[in-house]
């Protein structure tokens, strides 16, 4: 199991380029996924505030409750599956 600080280092540039395109590509029939956006920039902006393990329980607790601990929908690309499973190594990493 790898850490906080490595889990974040891995996945977070690729969520900044993944969460804005998904967002484009399947908002629409997914309307979940703005809420996941916008959660989604509040963990990228405390991150990157500086602090080493930001408070992040709300937003984890949230994105666990709108994705249904991040179950990745039948009909989606593997961009949304990828954000997904990012997404739920950060916070398994967050809260090890």
């Amino acid at each position: 199991m790898r850490g906080f600080s490595e889990v974040k280092e891995h996945n977070l540039n690729k969520l900044d380029m993944f969460v804005p395109v998904v967002e484009r590509v399947h908002g629409g029939s997914h309307r979940e996924f703005y809420d996941v956006r916008k959660i989604f920039d509040k963990i990228s902006a405390k991150i990157k505030a500086g602090s080493e393990k930001p408070d992040l329980d709300s937003e984890f607790k949230r994105l666990r409750e709108i994705t249904d601990n991040y179950t990745v929908p039948n009909d989606v690309c593997e961009s949304y599956e990828a954000v997904y499973n990012m997404l739920a190594e950060l916070d398994e990493a967050y809260h090890a």
